[in-house]
């Protein structure tokens, strides 16, 4: 039998990348984002910023989000993404 089922609301932390906020994310994130791919031996021309995810390092581009996970892992979405499914709350 299918049945229906709605998501939990879970209060998230994120941060939008805006490309001039590196000190604040790095202060957020700690050691887990990198501003310089040269440790995955990318050229450097390719330098775009990255975050430690529990599935590997993932790019961020302009615009995403930066999201905390209830469980205190980090990971980016696509702005239209978050907007669909988060909405901002007080306090």
């Amino acid at each position: 039998m299918i049945k229906k089922y709605v998501k939990k609301p879970v209060i998230i932390e994120a941060i939008q990348w805006t490309g001039d906020n590196q000190r604040e994310l790095e202060h957020w994130i700690g050691k887990g984002v990198y501003f310089d791919k040269a440790f995955l031996d990318v050229p450097a021309v390719a330098k775009v910023p990255c975050i430690a995810t529990l599935e590997g390092y993932m790019e961020i581009t302009l615009g995403d989000y930066i999201i905390k996970g209830v469980h205190g892992e980090f990971y980016p979405c696509k702005p239209d993404i978050f907007m669909e499914t988060y909405e901002e709350v007080e306090g």
